[in-house]
């Protein structure tokens, strides 16, 4: 899974996707189209171009945490008159089955974070965040660094330690 992600678009076989969890599965089938079109998140794919089946998914989308929520050692320097700090969210993320094991996650990861970060150089965003939907994705992403908010259940990546990635 070395290719850049694309926009999903009507090419694309969203009913042969699997990943296992029921929540992701019906996103991708029924409701990511509506979504798109409404401007409420921008759905990435990769794929199988021999098989023309997709890979795996995420959905990236404007977002906004409450400085409450950031962790005092990082709020301090932030500016106080900021009630909210602007965020990318990455909604979503799946690996279809048969991808699974197989190191495809955190290629999509990352796919998802250099996009978050080139978005971020002209459209600023402080950090990317997420909401894990159980254990299993909270130790994902516990395992690239994604720093837990207090009281809310996300986790965030701070835009400056992506950009060490990337920049």
């Amino acid at each position: 899974m070395s290719q850049r992600s694309e926009p999903l678009n009507s090419a694309h076989k969203k009913s042969d996707f699997s990943c296992g969890k029921e929540v992701l599965d019906n996103y991708i089938h029924k409701q990511v189209n509506q979504d798109v079109k409404r401007k409420l998140s921008a759905c990435f794919v990769v794929t199988d171009k021999s098989r023309n089946l997709i890979k795996g998914y995420y959905t990236l989308s404007n977002n906004s945490i409450s400085q409450e929520f950031i962790p005092v050692h990082i709020q301090e320097k932030l500016p106080e008159s900021y009630e909210t700090i602007p965020t990318t969210l990455l909604g979503r993320l799946a690996i279809d089955h048969r991808f699974q094991g197989q190191g495809a996650g955190k290629l999509l990861l990352m796919d998802a974070l250099k996009r978050s970060y080139d978005t971020s150089k002209t459209i600023d965003s402080f950090a990317v965040v997420v909401h894990p939907m159980d254990q299993d994705a909270e130790n994902f992403y516990d395992k690239y660094g994604f720093i837990k908010l207090p009281d809310s259940g996300k986790m965030f990546l701070p835009m400056k330690t992506i950009k060490q990635l990337f920049g």
